[in-house]
């Protein structure tokens, strides 16, 4: 059966919590039942010669039974003196498309209205450029589904928005005072540096990580270690700010790598805890819950409320 991944999930829920105006049932990822067709069905409804399937490689092998499509409704809000709605939204989220802006890449096209008087789309592959009327009044947003597929973050973009309109705050970057001495530098602040290199995209609350992946913490911090001891003695003779640069460098690659397998783990835990709420209020039985699970554990999806339209 056609199901939302827990990285829609994400996205829905990241745009309901901050928009308080846009209404939940405007924020679909799963199409009706009778939706057949297209990136909110899963490959239980997908048709000969979908074009959600074959017209691009990364949406052949990514195909399985989640919808891979977001509908975003109207909604206005004012923020500073200036009102932002579902219209502005779209047209920013297209510019950071156009100018190719890393947190896009896994975007296949969007349709939208810039106006309300008329539709377009913006298409990746470049195959396609209309939508149908319905497009005035809600923006459809499909992703490859290997990105689906993967579990990938797909909360960057819309939290970027969020940011950029002041509905939200960017997480303040964490200093780290130079050293002029590399091995103190190494030995004392590889906390503040692991906190630091984190993407901007994904805020880490030092403490709160460590309760709930101390071991996967604990072993970045001892890799990053150990790579600045071999550096420090493979650039033995190496004046001190190059000898931090390459520091630097190599702790920036163990965090973000750490930092995505953290974003996708707490991804999975969310959907995990809304089973077990559901189970909790009546909505779903033990057996229920136990089959999506099942489904569920392996790559990290969880069914979402509400209809999408297109």
């Amino acid at each position: 059966m056609t199901t939302a991944p827990a990285n829609l999930l994400a996205v829905r829920r990241l745009l309901l919590d901050t928009i308080t105006s846009l209404d939940p049932a405007a924020v679909g990822i799963v199409g009706d039942p009778a939706h057949r067709g297209g990136y909110h069905c899963g490959s239980d409804r997908v048709v000969s010669n979908d074009y959600s399937v074959v017209e691009s490689s990364r949406d052949r092998t990514g195909l399985t039974l989640y919808a891979s499509g977001l509908d975003v409704g109207t909604f206005s809000v004012r923020v500073g003196g200036v009102t932002h709605n579902l219209r502005t939204f779209s047209t920013w989220c297209v510019a950071q498309c156009q100018a190719g802006a890393p947190d896009t890449r896994d975007i296949r096209e969007i349709i939208y209205s810039p106006d309300g008087k008329v539709v377009r789309r913006w298409d990746r592959l470049g195959k396609r450029s209309s939508g149908d009327d319905s497009h005035l009044w809600h923006t459809h947003f499909s992703f490859f589904r290997d990105a689906i597929k993967a579990g990938r973050d797909l909360t960057s973009l819309f939290r970027r928005y969020l940011i950029s309109i002041g509905l939200i705050q960017a997480p303040k970057p964490v200093e780290v005072p130079v050293a002029q001495d590399p091995v103190a530098w190494a030995t004392t602040n590889r906390t503040a540096a692991l906190l630091s290199g984190a993407p901007a995209d994904y805020q880490i609350d030092g403490e709160k990580t460590r309760r709930r992946e101390p071991n996967r913490i604990a072993e970045a911090l001892a890799r990053i270690e150990a790579k600045a001891e071999a550096t420090l003695a493979a650039v033995k003779g190496v004046d001190g700010p190059g000898i931090i640069a390459r520091i630097n460098e190599v702790a920036v690659a163990e965090v973000q790598r750490d930092a995505q397998a953290l974003a996708e783990l707490t991804g999975r835990l969310d959907a995990v805890a809304d089973l077990l709420g559901r189970l909790e209020s009546g909505e779903l039985t033990a057996e229920q819950v136990l089959t999506k699970l099942r489904d569920l554990l392996p790559t990290g999806a969880a069914p979402v409320p509400g209809q999408a339209r297109e």
